[in-house]
């Protein structure tokens, strides 16, 4: 058994004969004094014949207690009055995870079962296989669980899936606790200077204070860390983007209320529209890809860039038959011109009512996200071009937007970022996405520009570097190709009609059961490595997650002695 002090495996009880023990689970009578709870780690010993020592590990998935000798309901009072002499056993099903060597036998009745601690319970969880670890955060009883660095990085395996009730499930926060744990531990050795994370800021402003210290964080928070390797504090390379504030009289004014020092204002401009074919994000819903609108944005995409020439007066602009298109709003003019015009090749042979209905989308779309395409109002657009670059953490704010606006910001920044990944033709350095409301952008049904995009990056992501980290309420409406691409699931508190769904097909029946009374901050992990979904809790958030969290930047002391 373990060697380190104060990490011996302890003896717990038996193997049942009672009940059938079977390669792939058996049960354990706990002894008296002793206990086992759901998720603990047990190893079991054994000889076998003809073929030597053999030794079984695996999870506690269920326990149970009774009274032996009682036969009625009732009994369990006569039981309390001394009336009735029975026994009370204690009884613990352990689902096995790992044989060595690999003899897929039962282990016999009688054996003795031990708590596994230290090296035993680092084999069987495959912690000891695992030659790169990442903390994912930490068993009930305070112990530290890893991920295999190998199947996140895409080295063996990438992404990672989140799920759960919305508020309660804690999803966002789990995913910054993994990119907090690998910029902030030594699991990416020498590429963590270099690897980035984009993360979209759905819900409020709480996002936006990931460089800032947790007020509210407790010795015992401090502690959790400390057990995991990691230390208590706030990240700390973070850029913060948000959106210009609409009708702000050309002044690039980010659109945020909780804070304004240190967050850029971000834009695109009438010229990158046009060369980047942006078009086909102000037309982001799902639709049903045999529509003609989908064609017709794609033959409009490309006339535009045939057609228009560069401004040479202005960076942000372009040229159209020699005529300045100085603003979006001409912009569009100019589109709906061309495909309202009787055999304009802009528009090809569709319908009238086509064209009528992309016409209206068109008028719709500039509506709601017009603000963020600037034209000669621009000043330097370079400054206000979202630049993932300059920090390991950019977090884009997308929360005061309108739904399409969301739509068109989400498509085209992850759009460039798999690009520029697809230039750069390696893994290194590594590039991760945090996405909340993967159901909204990579529905079940239908397709869209951001699906297909999301799509590329769950499928070929793995390849180029480039690793999702995906969150949404119902795996059951997410596109299956995106969940099965996945080597990690996650899932926090669960509904529980929804965690009968086939998508929670890994969860055995106990643990669905289990996911519907999560309390915030828990979390059961799925990993490739281990066969058995364990529950894990992480350690609460050492950065702010809102504004009356954020610990103020100490003081500089020798501010003072400045200019003497």
């Amino acid at each position: 058994m373990g060697e380190e002090v104060g990490q011996v495996s302890e003896r717990v009880g038996m193997v049942l004969g009672t009940e059938d023990a079977t390669p792939l689970t058996f049960w354990v009578g706990v002894e008296e004094g002793c206990y086992l709870q759901l998720d603990d780690a047990v190893v079991v010993d054994a000889e076998v014949p003809g073929r030597g020592p053999l030794r079984i590990s695996g999870i506690v998935q269920d326990v149970r207690a009774r009274h032996e000798g009682a036969s009625f309901d009732s009994d369990v009072f006569l039981v309390e009055r001394g009336v009735l002499p029975v026994g009370t056993a204690v009884a613990a099903q352990v689902v096995a995870t790992r044989f060595e060597p690999e003899i897929f036998v039962p282990p016999m009745p009688g054996l003795p079962v031990y708590r596994a601690r230290g090296k035993d319970r680092d084999e069987a969880l495959y912690f000891d296989r695992m030659e790169r670890r990442l903390p994912a955060g930490l068993t009930r009883d305070g112990e530290p669980v890893y991920l295999d660095l190998d199947f996140l990085d895409g080295t063996r395996g990438a992404h990672v899936n989140i799920s759960g009730v919305s508020g309660v499930a804690t999803k966002t926060t789990y995913a910054l606790f993994l990119l907090y744990a690998l910029f902030h531990s030594d699991a990416l050795g020498p590429y963590a200077a270099n690897t980035k994370a984009l993360v979209f800021n759905v819900k409020g402003e709480d996002l936006m204070w990931l460089d800032r210290p947790n007020a509210r964080l407790s010795e015992r928070d401090r502690a959790d860390h400390e057990r995991l390797g990691l230390p208590a504090g706030p990240f700390t390379s973070v850029g913060l983007w948000a959106p210009v504030r609409p009708r702000a009289g050309g002044q690039p004014i980010p659109d945020v209320e909780g804070r304004s020092e240190g967050v850029t204002a971000y834009h695109w401009t009438v010229r990158e529209f046009v060369r980047e074919k942006l078009l086909r994000f102000m037309f982001a819903e799902a639709e049903d890809e045999r529509s003609q609108i989908a064609d017709l944005v794609a033959r409009v995409e490309s006339f535009l860039d045939r057609e228009c020439e560069d401004d040479p007066e202005h960076d942000a602009t372009v040229r159209f038959d020699g005529r300045p298109v100085a603003g979006f709003d001409e912009l569009c003019e100019l589109i709906a011109e061309q495909v309202e015009m009787d055999g304009s090749p802009w528009r090809g042979r569709v319908s009238d009512a086509t064209v009528a209905a992309f016409v209206r989308r068109l008028d719709a779309a500039r509506f709601r996200m017009g603000h963020l395409v600037w034209g000669r109002e621009a000043e330097q657009p370079e400054r206000h071009r979202i630049d993932w670059e300059a920090n390991q953490v950019t977090v884009v704010d997308i929360h005061t937007l309108h739904d399409k606006a969301k739509r068109f910001v989400t498509g085209v920044v992850i759009k460039r970022l798999f690009e520029q990944k697809e230039r750069m033709g390696r893994r290194e350095p590594l590039a991760f996405l945090v996405l909340d409301e993967l159901n909204r952008y990579a529905p079940r049904e239908g397709w869209s520009p951001i699906k297909e995009v999301l799509l590329d990056v769950a499928e070929r992501g793995r390849s180029l570097g480039m690793i999702l980290i995906g969150a949404e309420q119902t795996a059951s409406e997410v596109e299956r190709r995106v969940i099965a691409n996945s080597a990690y699931r996650v899932v926090g508190r669960l509904d529980t009609a929804e965690a009968q769904r086939s998508e929670y097909g890994f969860l055995p029946a106990v643990t669905r059961q289990r996911a519907g009374i999560l309390k915030p901050g828990s979390m059961i992990l799925q990993q490739p490595h281990v066969p058995v979904p364990v529950q894990i809790r992480f350690p609460f958030p050492s950065w702010a997650t809102r504004a009356d969290e954020a610990a103020r930047p100490e003081a500089d002391p020798f501010a003072r002695f400045e200019g003497e």
